[in-house]
């Protein structure tokens, strides 16, 4: 598929289409979960909803981010042998990230220009905790996530270069110690639930188990894998989510849920399975069906970061739809119309706002000749 800048992809590792099939994947997860719960699900838990514990939890797309981002970075830092420049590296996430996130953050206090305190910028560090600008509306809501993902930046390089030197059982060894620290802030938090949901506290595991799921891949997958493996992750993410859906929903009133002690260990270790599966899949999708999902993966960002403006929209112009007695098919023909008109914003975006920076990245590995550029 030819692209109007060819250098904003990566050259880290060889291209992988799959792994941008995932995020276009991830972003519409999101996407579909706030058309739901914005039009018709008034962000409450819906356990009698049968099947659609992917669109009811549909967040759990944050966490497929979260383990994409920890296995392809790893799976670099193998390539590299954990030769990594710290500054360089931090230099090309901020020009990943940075331009289109301060657009939305001017966005966001703007709108609240009257409520505006001059500590208000550190929010630009912390999108995920406090009381952030971006997380008073639905069109810059999806915000909260970059802290998240930022932080994880700051730390990857050490973890990678430590990984790389004691093998997987330092990962294993984190997790286990990060597992002890949510319970203590368990304990205290009187919201854990959310605590664990919107903070790297809660949420550093997945990276760390995306990042062991590339060591597993690199030691243990050694040639293509069945399709039986695919569908079979894929039932267990769904099986995963319909529980959630009836026994542990993020929208439950009770603030306190034990269950999200480990809840999103064990999500990102079904996401983990689907990445592997999919990612080293012998087989391939319908030619169309692939380069359709491979450009959903590049616009993701800007998929994920403007889907929150286009549902607003809507939602002034529509309402709540009950065009046909059934909210399945009134939200499929929403979900539809939201997803097209946010493609193209998205792909708007990204032409005007991601692309020019993505062409300013540097090298941050160089191994054998090679030059990395992600």
């Amino acid at each position: 598929m030819s692209l109007p800048f060819p250098n904003t992809l990566s050259s880290n590792l060889p291209w992988n289409p799959r792994l941008a099939h995932l995020r276009c994947l991830a972003a519409l997860l999101v996407l579909m979960f706030h058309v739901f719960h914005a039009f018709f699900g008034n962000w409450q838990p819906h356990p009698d909803a049968f099947g659609f514990g992917w669109l009811v939890e549909g967040h759990t797309g944050v966490s497929l981010f979260f383990v994409l981002s920890g296995y392809l970075f790893m799976s670099i830092a193998l390539r590299a042998e954990g030769a990594l420049d710290y500054g360089r590296f931090l230099k090309n996430r901020t020009l990943r990230i940075f331009p289109l996130f301060a657009v939305v953050f001017m966005v966001a206090v703007s709108l609240n220009r009257d409520a505006f305190r001059p500590q208000d910028v550190l929010y630009l560090f912390f999108s995920n905790i406090g009381d952030p600008p971006t997380s008073k509306q639905l069109m810059t809501g999806a915000a909260w996530t970059i802290s998240v993902e930022f932080t994880f930046y700051l730390i990857f390089p050490f973890l990678a270069r430590f990984a790389l030197a004691q093998g997987p059982g330092y990962l294993l060894r984190l997790i286990a110690l990060l597992l002890l620290f949510k319970l203590g802030a368990f304990l205290l938090s009187e919201r854990p639930t959310h605590m664990i949901y919107s903070t790297l506290l809660g949420r550093l595991d997945q990276f760390l188990i995306g990042m062991l799921a590339a060591q597993y891949a690199a030691l243990y997958i050694l040639r293509p894998l069945h399709g039986a493996w695919v569908i079979g992750a894929g039932l267990a993410v769904w099986a995963l989510l319909e529980v959630q859906k009836c026994a542990a929903s993020f929208f439950s009133p009770d603030p306190v849920q034990v269950a999200w002690l480990a809840w999103p260990t064990v999500e990102a270790l079904a996401w983990a399975l689907v990445v592997l599966s999919y990612a080293h899949w012998r087989g391939n999708l319908w030619s169309w069906l692939g380069r359709l999902l491979e450009r959903g993966g590049e616009i993701s960002f800007s998929l994920y970061l403007w889907h929150g403006l286009v549902i607003f929209l809507g939602m002034r112009l529509l309402g709540t739809p009950d065009w046909f007695a059934s909210w399945r098919v009134n939200a499929l023909l929403v979900g539809a119309g939201v997803l097209a008109l946010s493609w193209g914003v998205a792909s708007l975006s990204y032409r005007t706002i991601e692309a020019p920076f993505l062409e300013m990245r540097g090298r941050y590995v160089v191994k054998r000749n090679h030059v990395t550029l992600e």
